[in-house]
């Protein structure tokens, strides 16, 4: 940074306590607020050190325990810090940095993700900058291997604070997303678009809702408006989810509005048999039902089926669940026809879920695009002759979209494209490419709130 903020930097040699020295910062056992940020800490390290999913970790029943002992304030500024923190971390970290004379030592990783949660509270969420600063010197206290630091933490934090305007403005330019995958959006994408995808990260994102009927209805009701897909968007609002009207009566679901493309590109279904593979958390398999299909819906985490058939059962729908693995599935009736809405990388969703980032690598897409192309070929001995399949996932790399297509095309001569015609999807002409195929990224749509990134491609048997 050659045009630095004015004061001085912070120097580890000149923090270290002396022997016998007092801790910075109170020692009140009790002190509010402190189990949240040792637990944001905690959890961030779970997500960069050990690529654990956030969602799981974030979890009301089954999640992390320190995460679950929190009440449902702290438990709400838990999620707002790690999304904060996981949504800005390059810039984050750039930013501690600068702040500091030396790098930290190797062993003070637990150090690194105390200063991101301080500085994320300071430079995005709406904490008040000296509680940041004194929970953030608190957590050093009382973690035996960072007390040591803990006049650093408060160095730092205050310099975070004091020069915070500028430092957002000297860093604005670092995109916030790793550079493996920045570098990988450019290859595929040229750079006004990698760097689009990248702006696009930073913006905030929507509830989208999915309704029974009546979307015009629902959407003046809940106050929100309706998508060219049919998607309910809801206007920003403050309060809980099940708390709105209709979710007690199963009226609606949350599903983000490229989510919900895939089922209705399956066609008119009315009275034919239907696989949904992969199918929780239950939302296609709810599209699916109320197209009028008998619907079997195959799920291989017996977790995920419970909270499948939990959501189906506040929807009031039935559908066939089975607890399987795809790869086992052999239907002697056949089906007419197939949705396989693959595991992948979930880079399309990193506006929600900023954790993909840290939790996924270029090993993990070319694997998880190995799995999709057995799941597809496999999917295709199910589907009767004339039957539709629809393969979508929703990664914005090509290898686990076109590229797996493309393979399983090649090679059987009794599987065809069907292509999507962008007469028939009025809003989402540019997302449709010359193949015939849905390709969605963040970057594409300048509707309020956007569209997470998605892949999908309809093939029939002939």
């Amino acid at each position: 940074m050659n045009d630095k903020p004015a004061a001085a930097k912070a120097s580890k040699s000149q923090v270290r306590h002396k022997s016998g020295g007092r801790p910075v910062g109170s020692q009140n056992p009790h002190k509010p607020g402190l189990d949240a940020r040792f637990a944001a800490s905690k959890l961030l390290a779970a997500v960069v050190e050990k690529r654990t999913s956030l969602d799981g970790m974030l979890d009301q029943d089954h999640g992390n325990p320190a995460f679950k002992a929190l009440n449902d304030a702290d438990r709400a500024l838990v999620r707002a810090i790690l999304h904060s923190a996981l949504r800005y971390l390059p810039r984050i970290d750039a930013i501690v940095d600068e702040l500091l004379d030396t790098p930290l030592p190797d062993g003070a990783k637990s150090l690194q993700h105390h200063l991101v949660v301080g500085a994320a509270q300071i430079l995005y969420l709406d904490v008040p900058d000296h509680s940041a600063v004194d929970l953030a010197v608190e957590q050093a206290n009382r973690d035996p291997r960072n007390r040591r630091f803990a006049k650093l933490v408060n160095a730092v934090l205050r310099r975070v604070s004091r020069e915070k305007n500028a430092l957002l403005a000297h860093f604005d330019g670092v995109p916030c997303v790793p550079e493996w995958f920045f570098d990988r959006l450019t290859q595929v994408y040229g750079r006004d678009h990698a760097e689009a995808i990248a702006r696009a990260q930073l913006e905030p994102v929507m509830i989208d809702l999915t309704v029974k009927s009546d979307p015009v209805g629902w959407a003046a009701r809940l106050g929100g408006r309706v998508l060219p897909t049919g998607t309910v968007r809801l206007d920003p609002f403050k309060g809980a989810i099940p708390a709105l009207e209709g979710f007690d009566e199963g009226e609606w679901w949350v599903q983000d509005a490229a989510a919900a493309i895939p089922a209705k590109l399956l066609g008119d279904i009315s009275g034919l048999r239907v696989a949904d593979l992969c199918s929780a958390p239950g939302g296609k398999t709810a599209q699916l039902v109320l197209a009028g299909a008998s619907v079997v819906a195959i799920e291989q985490s017996a977790a995920r089926l419970r909270r499948l058939q939990a959501n189906l059962d506040r929807l009031k729908i039935h559908a066939e669940c089975r607890l399987a693995n795809l790869l086992d599935i052999d239907d002697a009736e056949g089906f007419d026809a197939i949705l396989l809405d693959a595991p992948c990388s979930s880079t399309g969703t990193t506006r929600r879920h900023p954790d993909v980032f840290w939790t996924k690598g270029q090993a993990d897409i070319e694997k998880l695009a190995s799995l999709q192309e057995k799941l597809l070929r496999h999917a295709l001995t199910l589907v009767k002759p004339g039957g539709r399949i629809v393969f979508s996932n929703c990664s914005i790399d090509p290898s686990e979209g076109e590229s797996v297509v493309a393979r399983v095309l090649a090679d059987n001569p009794h599987i065809a494209r069907v292509p999507i015609l962008p007469s028939n999807w009025p809003g989402l002409e540019k997302a449709i490419n010359s193949l015939g195929e849905f390709r969605s990224t963040s970057a594409i749509f300048d509707w309020d709130g956007g569209l997470d990134g998605f892949y999908a491609a309809v093939m029939t048997k002939v």
